[in-house]
Protein backbone atom coordinates (compact mmCIF):
# COMPACT_ATOMS: atom_id res chain seq x y z
CA UNK A 1 0.00 0.00 0.00
CA UNK A 2 1.40 3.34 -1.22
CA UNK A 3 1.57 6.06 1.64
CA UNK A 4 -0.19 8.96 0.84
CA UNK A 5 1.47 12.33 0.68
CA UNK A 6 -1.44 14.86 -0.14
CA UNK A 7 -4.61 14.70 2.05
CA UNK A 8 -7.84 15.58 0.95
CA UNK A 9 -10.27 16.77 3.64
CA UNK A 10 -13.89 17.97 3.66
CA UNK A 11 -16.10 19.10 5.82
CA UNK A 12 -18.73 16.51 5.64
CA UNK A 13 -19.75 14.09 2.58
CA UNK A 14 -22.02 16.44 1.08
CA UNK A 15 -19.05 18.03 -0.22
CA UNK A 16 -17.71 14.84 -2.26
CA UNK A 17 -19.37 16.09 -5.80
CA UNK A 18 -16.67 19.25 -5.50
CA UNK A 19 -13.82 17.39 -3.75
CA UNK A 20 -13.82 14.20 -6.19
CA UNK A 21 -12.66 16.30 -9.00
CA UNK A 22 -9.08 17.08 -6.87
CA UNK A 23 -9.05 12.98 -6.00
CA UNK A 24 -9.51 12.29 -9.96
CA UNK A 25 -6.91 14.56 -10.57
CA UNK A 26 -3.80 13.37 -7.83
CA UNK A 27 -5.50 9.65 -9.63
CA UNK A 28 -4.54 10.41 -13.08
CA UNK A 29 -1.32 12.71 -12.06
CA UNK A 30 -0.15 8.94 -9.73
CA UNK A 31 -0.13 11.16 -7.10
CA UNK A 32 -1.21 8.83 -3.83
CA UNK A 33 -3.70 10.73 -1.51
CA UNK A 34 -6.13 10.46 1.11
CA UNK A 35 -9.59 11.40 1.74
CA UNK A 36 -11.34 12.07 5.06
CA UNK A 37 -14.16 14.22 6.42
CA UNK A 38 -13.20 16.03 9.41
CA UNK A 39 -15.29 19.25 10.61
CA UNK A 40 -13.91 21.90 12.11
CA UNK A 41 -16.86 22.35 14.00
CA UNK A 42 -18.29 19.02 14.78
CA UNK A 43 -15.16 16.92 15.41
CA UNK A 44 -12.43 19.92 16.43
CA UNK A 45 -10.18 17.50 18.15
CA UNK A 46 -9.71 15.26 15.83
CA UNK A 47 -9.39 17.66 13.26
CA UNK A 48 -6.44 18.96 15.27
CA UNK A 49 -4.81 15.43 15.73
CA UNK A 50 -5.14 15.08 11.87
CA UNK A 51 -3.07 18.42 11.63
CA UNK A 52 -0.68 17.64 14.27
CA UNK A 53 -0.12 14.30 12.69
CA UNK A 54 0.36 15.40 8.91
CA UNK A 55 3.79 15.83 8.38
CA UNK A 56 5.40 12.70 11.01
CA UNK A 57 2.96 10.54 8.69
CA UNK A 58 4.42 11.96 5.96
CA UNK A 59 1.91 14.45 3.78
CA UNK A 60 3.64 17.24 1.85
CA UNK A 61 0.12 18.84 1.20
CA UNK A 62 -3.33 19.35 2.46
CA UNK A 63 -6.25 20.13 0.65
CA UNK A 64 -9.26 21.03 2.70
CA UNK A 65 -12.62 22.45 1.54
CA UNK A 66 -15.43 23.49 3.84
CA UNK A 67 -18.43 25.71 3.20
CA UNK A 68 -20.45 28.66 4.89
CA UNK A 69 -18.39 29.12 7.95
CA UNK A 70 -15.61 27.73 6.24
CA UNK A 71 -12.93 27.16 9.61
CA UNK A 72 -11.57 23.58 8.36
CA UNK A 73 -8.39 25.13 6.20
CA UNK A 74 -7.44 27.46 8.69
CA UNK A 75 -8.09 25.35 11.85
CA UNK A 76 -5.50 22.15 10.00
CA UNK A 77 -3.43 25.32 8.98
CA UNK A 78 -3.20 26.47 12.47
CA UNK A 79 -1.87 23.07 13.35
CA UNK A 80 0.88 22.74 10.88
CA UNK A 81 3.74 23.64 8.80
CA UNK A 82 2.21 21.21 5.75
CA UNK A 83 1.05 23.65 2.91
CA UNK A 84 -2.70 23.96 3.45
CA UNK A 85 -4.47 24.20 0.05
CA UNK A 86 -8.23 25.81 0.92
CA UNK A 87 -11.52 25.29 -1.57
CA UNK A 88 -14.48 27.08 -0.51
CA UNK A 89 -17.42 25.32 -1.07
CA UNK A 90 -20.72 27.17 -2.46
CA UNK A 91 -23.57 26.51 0.01
CA UNK A 92 -25.43 30.12 1.36
CA UNK A 93 -24.08 32.96 -0.80
CA UNK A 94 -23.16 31.30 -3.59
CA UNK A 95 -19.66 30.65 -1.79
CA UNK A 96 -18.29 33.91 -0.90
CA UNK A 97 -18.71 33.59 2.89
CA UNK A 98 -16.74 30.02 2.15
CA UNK A 99 -14.18 32.25 -0.02
CA UNK A 100 -13.88 34.74 2.66
CA UNK A 101 -13.64 32.49 6.00
CA UNK A 102 -10.77 30.93 3.75
CA UNK A 103 -9.05 33.94 2.20
CA UNK A 104 -8.81 36.29 5.64
CA UNK A 105 -6.60 34.79 7.64
CA UNK A 106 -4.31 36.54 10.50
CA UNK A 107 -0.60 36.45 10.05
CA UNK A 108 1.31 34.13 10.58
CA UNK A 109 -1.24 31.20 9.48
CA UNK A 110 -1.22 31.25 5.41
CA UNK A 111 -4.08 28.92 3.26
CA UNK A 112 -3.79 29.24 -0.20
CA UNK A 113 -6.89 29.51 -1.40
CA UNK A 114 -8.52 28.66 -5.24
CA UNK A 115 -12.44 30.01 -6.42
CA UNK A 116 -14.80 28.53 -5.14
CA UNK A 117 -15.77 25.07 -5.89
CA UNK A 118 -12.33 24.69 -7.13
CA UNK A 119 -10.88 21.42 -6.34
CA UNK A 120 -9.28 20.78 -9.56
CA UNK A 121 -7.39 23.55 -9.45
CA UNK A 122 -6.49 22.60 -5.82
CA UNK A 123 -5.13 19.44 -6.76
CA UNK A 124 -2.99 20.94 -9.83
CA UNK A 125 -1.46 23.64 -7.23
CA UNK A 126 -0.55 20.50 -4.92
CA UNK A 127 0.61 18.46 -8.02
CA UNK A 128 2.79 21.83 -8.98
CA UNK A 129 4.23 22.13 -5.31
CA UNK A 130 4.89 17.96 -5.36
CA UNK A 131 6.92 18.79 -8.97
CA UNK A 132 9.44 20.87 -7.52
CA UNK A 133 11.10 18.30 -6.56
CA UNK A 134 9.84 15.01 -8.42
CA UNK A 135 10.59 15.40 -12.21
CA UNK A 136 7.86 12.91 -13.73
CA UNK A 137 5.55 13.95 -11.79
CA UNK A 138 6.40 17.62 -13.45
CA UNK A 139 6.74 15.78 -16.85
CA UNK A 140 2.95 14.79 -16.45
CA UNK A 141 2.08 18.22 -15.50
CA UNK A 142 3.76 19.59 -18.50
CA UNK A 143 1.74 17.00 -20.91
CA UNK A 144 -1.55 17.77 -19.16
CA UNK A 145 -0.85 21.16 -19.72
CA UNK A 146 -0.51 20.69 -23.21
CA UNK A 147 -3.72 18.39 -23.55
CA UNK A 148 -4.86 21.81 -22.22
CA UNK A 149 -3.61 23.71 -25.26
CA UNK A 150 -4.56 20.70 -27.60
CA UNK A 151 -8.24 21.41 -26.57
CA UNK A 152 -8.33 24.77 -27.44
CA UNK A 153 -6.57 24.82 -30.62
CA UNK A 154 -9.13 21.95 -31.96
CA UNK A 155 -11.39 24.55 -30.57
CA UNK A 156 -10.37 27.35 -32.90
CA UNK A 157 -10.59 24.67 -35.45
CA UNK A 158 -13.89 23.94 -35.29
CA UNK A 159 -14.83 27.35 -34.32
CA UNK A 160 -13.49 28.39 -38.17
CA UNK A 161 -15.67 25.73 -39.57
CA UNK A 162 -18.58 27.63 -38.23
CA UNK A 163 -20.22 30.43 -40.92
CA UNK A 164 -22.02 33.55 -40.29
CA UNK A 165 -22.54 35.99 -43.10
CA UNK A 166 -20.54 38.63 -41.40
CA UNK A 167 -17.75 36.45 -39.82
CA UNK A 168 -14.76 37.46 -40.97
CA UNK A 169 -12.31 34.63 -39.92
Amino acid sequence: MQTPIVSIIMGSTSDLPVMEKAAKFLDEMEIPFEMNALSAHRTPAEVEHFARTAKERGLRVIIAGAGMAAALPGVIAACTTVPVIGVPIKGMLDGLDALLSIVQMPPGIPVATVGVNGAMNAAILAAQMLALSDDALADRLAAHKEGLKQKIVKANEDLSAVSYKHKTN
